[in-house]
Formats: structure tokens, sequence, C-alpha cells
């Protein structure tokens, strides 16, 4: 069922679902799931951290499977209550699989996202940490421990390709972003300050 509702300019606006239940302020302590194979993951993630951090509220974004070398680190760096933290390198996973630095990597992450709950963060953006997932590099256990501890306590957001069913079941937000066309396919390179 679709439920529309017309606006001055705005044209036809759909819903697809109906809202139920008593409207209540929630409070810190959701859990945001942004995944799929469409760009605008990171991207999302990083306007919810400015914008959370605009509300001078205390923001750890962490990087996973990414080496911290990405365009929104320079503004990160100027927004004092946005704390970035990436453990470093970390080098594509080839045909043959993962290899120990990957396991490394994925294990020091996960630990910075768990001590930005302990020092009571307001929103704490795991970026990529759903694919280490699918690569095994972390546990499905250990990922939803990692939601376990945000409810009620910290936002969570969480950005990859995929999304188990056990992650989307305890979300609070769901968005899975769809590919439809993209550059790259049309053999066009990667431009730092757009796609990284």
């Amino acid at each position: 069922m679709h439920f529309a509702i017309f606006g001055k300019g705005a044209g036809l606006i759909y819903y697809t679902q109906k809202r139920s239940g008593l409207i209540e302020d929630k409070g810190l302590g959701l859990i945001h799931i942004y995944y799929g194979k469409g760009v605008g993951k990171t991207t999302r993630a990083i306007g919810l951290a400015v914008r959370a951090a605009g509300d001078n509220r205390q923001v750890d974004f962490v990087q996973f499977m990414k080496s911290g070398t990405s365009s929104e680190v320079a503004i990160f760096k100027k927004i004092p209550n946005i704390h970035f933290r990436c453990p470093g390198k970390h080098p594509f996973i080839m045909s043959h699989g993962p290899e120990k630095i990957h396991y490394e990597h994925a294990a020091k992450a996960l630990q910075f996202a768990f001590e930005a709950i302990d020092s009571a963060t307001d929103l704490v953006v795991c970026d990529e940490i759903l694919s280490t997932v699918i690569f095994d590099l972390l546990k499905k256990e250990q990922v939803l421990d990692l939601m376990e501890r945000c409810r009620n306590k910290a936002e969570l957001i969480m950005t990859g390709i995929d999304a188990p069913d056990e992650f989307i079941d305890l979300a609070d937000y769901v968005t899975e972003f769809v590919q439809i066309k993209h550059p790259y396919y049309s053999g066009a390179r990667a431009r730092k300050g757009i796609e990284y």
C-alpha cells in the first residue's frame, strides 16, 4: 500500500510503509544499516556524522577495510567533535583471499568501535564493517555484540556491500543502495574528492 501527500510545488510523494504506534522520542541508540552495490553508503554516513557534529554531539568515525586516505578525512580533522579512527593501510583483498593484515585491521577497527562506545560517544560510524563479514574477517556474532552494546546507548551506523538478515532484523533504519549506472563501467577512473 502506498500513501501519497501533495505539497505546494512538491508534486506526488510516495511513502511505502504505513506508520504505526505512538510518536515518541527514542533518544540515542538506534541502529542504521546502509548497504548495497550502489554508491553513496559512506557519503550518507559522512553526512550523518557531520550533521550530528553540528548539533554538538560526539562522533566516532571508524574505517574498516580502508586505509584512511579518502578525502573526508581532511574535513574530519577540522571538526573537533568528530574522532576519526583507522587502523592504517589496508591492501585490496585479492582472489586468493584475506591475509593476516586484513584480519588484524578488522580486529583493530572493531576495538576502536568498542572504545568509542565505552567513552560515551553519541554516534559511531563503522564504515564497511558489513563487508568484513562477507570476507569472514569478523564473525556475525562480533557485529551482533556491537549492535547490542550500542542499543539505547549510542547511535550506530554500519555500511557495506551486503547485510545479513539478522542485522537487518535488529536495525531501526535500513537503506539499500542500488546502482543503476556508474561511469567506472564505461572506463572512467575513480576521482579523488568525488568517489573517494
